[in-house]
């Protein structure tokens, strides 16, 4: 299953237990799902692909109106019509459940911006992978359910974006901790931990990757400076220079072609005295700078 099939399966679980809760949460899914009065002869339709949308509005409609009855395609509850689930209620109720999802949607409080949110995404939302990539979104119908979706999210300091997708207006937010904020603002507490862990070991393997290619950046850095030095110094050697080399700097020649790994700080202990990085980077340069001046072309330290 999908990341976002285990959210919306989550969600769809979640209860709103406050009556103003319940009604946010379905003013969602039927501002999402629902199909206008015009094109439904006054019945509330909610029809959707998404089973867990319908079945959610379903149940709050259930529990928050004490029907079971009144449906026109199926007495007991939603049917599958083709591609879609589908539900049906006549123009009896769908009058006054209408009424109340205005008047909730109209005066929300915290906790049904919450709701409301947490329906939209039921019905409309989805989110990558997190292994994969950070964005979240939810499909708008147009622009004025776009804004005012981006509202809801902003009262609770979650900025979001919205882009033109063909015919609808598309709500996103692909900042990894804005999707844990939108994700424990819906509820998905469950979800959040997941996100989390993926993003936390996610982070980690980032931060160790680019140490390990650092340090073989390093590692390639002083290895290709090293060869430099000894080419240096067996140039030195077989034009008969070396012997005429002040004896610090022919210690510090022998030193890098017996330890040709050695990084400056291990060439500075073995030194007789001992000397710090600077030291021995001075007398390597010196080196460098006498197999110039005897007619070597290597390249510069």
């Amino acid at each position: 299953m999908s990341f976002s099939g285990k959210i919306k399966e989550e969600l769809e679980r979640a209860e709103s237990a406050p009556r103003h809760c319940r009604l946010a949460e379905m003013a969602a899914i039927y501002d999402f799902c629902g199909k206008k009065s015009e094109e439904s002869d006054g019945k509330i339709v909610i029809s959707s692909e998404n089973e867990l949308a319908v079945r959610k509005f379903f149940t709050l409609l259930t529990k928050t109106f004490n029907m079971n009855t009144d449906f026109v395609a199926n007495a007991g509850g939603y049917a599958k019509s083709g591609a879609n689930y589908r539900l049906e209620i006549g123009p009896g109720m769908a009058a006054d459940i209408r009424s109340a999802i205005r008047v909730t949607t109209e005066t929300m409080r915290s906790c049904c911006r919450r709701a409301y949110v947490r329906g939209a995404f039921l019905a409309a939302g989805s989110v990558s992978d997190p292994e994969k990539s950070y964005h979240l979104e939810i499909v708008c119908q147009d622009e004025r359910q776009a804004l005012f979706l981006a509202g809801l999210l902003s009262s609770f300091e979650i900025e979001a974006k919205t882009i033109i997708r063909k015919k609808y207006y598309v709500l996103y937010v692909k900042d990894g901790t804005s999707i844990v904020e939108t994700l424990n603002v819906m509820g998905a507490h469950v979800a959040l931990m997941d996100f989390e862990n993926t993003r936390i070991l996610k982070e980690m393997r980032n931060t160790v990757n680019r140490k390990v290619n650092c340090e073989t950046a390093n590692i390639g850095k002083t290895v290709m400076a090293a060869q430099r030095q000894i080419d240096d110094i067996r140039f030195l050697i077989e034009c008969d220079s070396f012997d005429e080399l002040p004896l610090s700097l022919r210690e510090m020649a022998q030193l890098r072609i017996s330890y040709p790994e050695a990084t400056l700080a291990e060439l500075g202990q073995m030194s007789t005295p001992p000397l710090g990085k600077s030291g021995v980077n001075h007398r390597l340069r010196k080196l460098s700078q006498a197999a110039r001046s005897f007619g070597y072309k290597g390249g510069e330290l």
